[in-house]
């Protein structure tokens, strides 16, 4: 993503500073990575200094784990976003989750998969607070995950939200590689015999 010159009509500090910097880190760490984005480019999206930036920030490091806490504190992903839908069941919520995934393939922008994948990646071994936050968000969607096929009536809740997510993330990282919507069909086509044949189990 391609930024333009500073525009001497935007404000470098403030009270907004903070804002800017993390809606530029969730731009640009997302379209070009996280250690291909440095101060500078940040700096530049955000129409900061380098000093304010500081200001905010203690380090790189510092706003990488506030990017990700933003999936937490703002309203988690798109597809994690259905399970807490009212209009659906239970069920149809659990297969919801794999809409936003076509949705995303069809927009016009580069597709890089899941953020918080792509963050475990790059953090791997560089950056333990990075990698501890998106484990306990990958954790706590397992966990919702269970809640709702709990309500859906699945026995083995537990073991159906685990096999569920590996779909998922498969699905997620795959059509993202490929740029190929047809594994989210896949993937839901595979959610749905699995989630038909734990309802039966738990019928029997």
């Amino acid at each position: 993503m391609a930024t333009d010159p500073p525009n001497p009509a935007v404000r470098t500090g403030g009270r907004g500073a903070r804002e800017r910097i993390l809606q530029a880190a969730g731009e640009l760490f997302y379209e070009r990575g996280i250690h291909a984005t440095g101060v500078a480019a940040l700096v530049d999206a955000a129409h900061v200094s380098t000093r304010t930036f500081y200001q905010q920030f203690e380090s790189k490091n510092a706003l990488v784990e506030a990017y990700l806490q933003r999936f937490e504190t703002n309203g988690a992903l798109k597809s994690e976003l259905q399970l807490e839908r009212e209009d659906l069941s239970p069920a149809d919520r659990l297969l919801a989750i794999f809409a936003p995934l076509k949705e995303m393939l069809s927009a016009p922008a580069a597709v890089r998969g899941c953020p918080l994948h792509n963050a475990a990646v790059e953090a791997a071994g560089e950056m333990p607070e990075a990698a501890r936050i998106i484990e306990r968000h990958k954790r706590g969607f397992l966990d919702r995950l269970t809640a709702v096929a709990t309500e859906a009536g699945i026995a083995d809740a537990d073991a159906f939200a685990r096999q569920l997510a590996v779909i998922y993330e498969g699905a997620n990282a795959l059509a993202a590689t490929c740029n190929d919507p047809r594994f989210v069909d896949d993937a839901r086509t595979a959610a749905a015999v699995l989630l038909n044949a734990a309802r039966g189990q738990a019928r029997a």
